[in-house]
């Protein structure tokens, strides 16, 4: 689970770095893919704390 959590809060820096350069098409591009790939790992870690929960 904490690499899990580390994983999420990687992602969220990538997208913080990309997310405030307005206007490049290439940075919005990687801001879309990152967020699909929070997404996943949102999932995931809803998975794993209710496994975590039922224990």
């Amino acid at each position: 689970m904490k690499k899990l959590v580390e994983q999420i809060v990687a992602t969220m820096e990538a997208i913080k770095v990309d997310i405030v350069k307005e206007g490049n098409k290439a940075a919005a591009a990687r801001v879309r893919k990152a967020t699909l790939d929070l997404e996943k790992l949102g999932k995931e870690y809803r998975k794993a704390s209710i496994a975590e929960a039922k224990k």
